[in-house]
């Protein structure tokens, strides 16, 4: 019952968030607000992948753009065969089938892949990616190379946040699970994990389906909040990004990823007083942050509910 309230409370937060927001803050810090939570699905979800599980995945934006091209897909040629009452619970279907079909593909690239190790499977997924990007490029049907356009705004602040908050706790129960530390053992040793019982073929499929899957649904709460696509926002270096992201703020570390996806997002914003060295200075501050905090900023440590400090391992 107490945790019926809890998430109740965080429904109801949101809701009235989502009313008034627009009202206090301007159009652009309300986008920068916005694009901060689709960045925490994404980076929280590929920590699930590589922090987590130790599997180094570069396809990240190719799970992304399936997530994106389908729920828009489904929203612009299939809004005409619903009432516009329906809009929200039509997004949230659609929402989910770019999550699914994100999750599927995270499936296939997965199962026949994740026999391999480091490098070789980074090379695997970026390979998938580029694919994706191809494919899409062809499609005339959903814009080709000049983009897909006309994509209803249906992600709002409320949606963002709620997916936001869907994927951290659904993340925090799996990892705190008994079925959850196989990911942790097939991270740092397969052959003693195996030798135990656990499979870590299966183990690195499901984190690779549920990593997918979450990015999958980031990628449709992006098309649905710049109600515009195109192939060039799902290149290699939108992965490496989300792989920056997650590295900064420390492998394996959840509140680690909400922080770094935080900063990163807000910081190239906040460095524009400083006008065509804006780029500079940020890559100078990514690197002193390395330096000297080479781990991360959270480490491998979780922030609990009394804002303490602690392992969850």
């Amino acid at each position: 019952m107490k945790r019926v309230i809890i998430v109740a409370g965080v429904m109801s937060v949101l809701l009235i968030l989502d009313q008034f927001i627009s009202l206090i803050l301007n159009p652009y810090i309300t986008q920068i607000i916005g694009l901060i939570g689709i960045n925490i699905v994404l980076v929280v979800s590929l920590n699930l992948i590589t922090g987590f599980t130790g599997q180094f995945s570069l396809g990240h934006a190719g799970f992304m753009a399936v997530g994106a091209y389908v729920s828009a897909s489904l929203t612009v040629f299939c809004g005409d065969f619903y009432p516009s009452f329906l809009n929200p619970l039509f997004f949230l279907i659609f929402t989910l089938c770019g999550g699914s079909c994100a999750a599927f593909c995270g499936f296939l690239i997965g199962l026949p892949t994740l026999r391999l190790k480091g490098d070789y499977l980074a090379i695997v997924t970026l390979g998938f990616g580029e694919i994706i990007r191809v494919i899409i490029l062809n499609i005339q049907t959903i814009g080709g190379a000049r983009g897909f356009s006309g994509i209803p705004e249906r992600a709002s602040f409320f949606w963002i946040y709620f997916w936001v908050f869907v994927v951290l706790l659904v993340l925090f129960r799996l990892i705190g699970s008994t079925k959850g530390k196989a990911f942790l053992c097939v991270r740092d040793d397969e052959i003693a994990a195996e030798s135990i019982g656990i499979r870590p073929t299966r183990v690195k499929v499901t984190a690779f389906v549920i990593g997918s899957f979450f990015a999958g649904t980031g990628g449709a709460l992006f098309a649905h909040f710049n109600t515009y696509l195109n192939p060039s926002s799902f290149t290699f270096l939108k992965s490496v990004e989300i792989v920056t992201m997650v590295v900064l703020g420390g492998l394996g570390s959840l509140s680690g990823s909400v922080l770094s996806a935080l900063l990163l997002t807000a910081l190239p914003e906040l460095l524009r007083i400083a006008s065509d060295f804006r780029m500079v200075l940020y890559s100078l501050l990514l690197i002193v942050v390395m330096i000297k905090r080479p781990q991360g900023i959270m480490g491998m440590r979780e922030i609990n509910f009394k804002f303490k400090m602690q392992k969850l391992r």
